[in-house]
């Protein structure tokens, strides 16, 4: 008789492979699961918001109303290369581009003088109103009593001639100044706010002075409508008013783009120290 092997006593799977009678079992090597390690996703950071560590305050002088004197120079001098003509200066043998028309110089002229006018004298608030009033009244009543005529015929009999020459040499001398005025010696001394401190600096000589914006009024003033407005393309003056032991007005005069200037001061005295951040260097 032949022996019958005794049954296995491991357990079988479906699919698993079943020994042959007669031979010996082997069994399947044991599977080993590894850990599944779940790793949370980083928390995202919400970048923080980047303010100025600082603003700069300037303020100009009045020199910087002359703008229009060097622009308009320069415009007569193109007119009148191009639409004047080559006029002799006696037997000299020279020749200089003049324009015909008497109206070139005597509008510049004009222009020269309301730029000294307006940049000397001061006209705030009523008194650039009544100005502008006096004004229009004086040509009504030119308008009223016919005298009109009269008047431009004097103007006609004024007649201002001015060589391109003089127009090139002029506006480019009041350039260079204007330049050095606005971009370089007006900057050797300005206003200097961070969170919590108003800081006065001179680069020259070395001059500071603090003050704390704890309570401080700033205050913006445009009265001046010719200046200002016109000539100073939204310019203005802002008086600050301080608070403490010792009370302050000070007055920083020609401001540009006064209202933005005014703005980030507001927003950035509103705000403590541990909102801005440190510039990484």
């Amino acid at each position: 008789m032949s022996s019958v092997p005794p049954p296995s006593s491991q357990p079988t799977y479906p699919g698993q492979p079943v020994a042959a009678p007669g031979t010996a079992y082997q069994a399947a090597p044991a599977m080993t699961v590894a850990p599944v390690v779940v790793q949370s996703a980083p928390a995202v950071q919400q970048p923080q918001e980047e303010h100025a560590q600082e603003l700069r305050i300037y303020s100009h002088s009045t020199f910087f109303y002359w703008w229009p004197v060097w622009l308009t120079g320069y415009i007569m001098a193109l007119v009148t290369r191009i639409d004047g003509q080559l006029i002799p200066i006696g037997d000299s043998g020279i020749q200089v581009w003049m324009h015909r028309s008497k109206n070139l110089g005597v509008i510049f002229t004009l222009l020269f003088f309301l730029i000294i006018l307006i940049t000397n004298i001061s006209l705030r608030g009523m008194a650039s109103v009544v100005a502008i009033l006096s004004f229009g009244l004086g040509v009504l009543l030119l308008a009223y009593f016919g005298l009109w005529e009269d008047v431009l015929n004097w103007m006609g009999m004024v007649s201002i001639y001015m060589n391109m020459g003089f127009y090139v040499f002029f506006s480019t001398l009041v350039l260079i100044v204007w330049a050095f005025s606005v971009f370089v010696y007006d900057r050797l001394a300005y206003w200097r706010v961070t969170p919590g401190q108003l800081t006065y600096d001179a680069v020259i000589g070395g001059a500071q002075k603090s003050f704390d914006t704890r309570g401080m009024v700033f205050e913006k003033r445009r009265q001046d409508l010719f200046r200002h407005w016109v000539l100073g393309l939204g310019s203005g003056d802002i008086e600050i008013s301080t608070t403490g032991a010792r009370r302050e007005t000070v007055s920083i005069p020609n401001v540009l783009f006064v209202d933005s200037k005014v703005s980030a001061v507001q927003k950035m005295i509103a705000m403590s120290p541990d909102q801005f951040q440190t510039p990484v260097t």
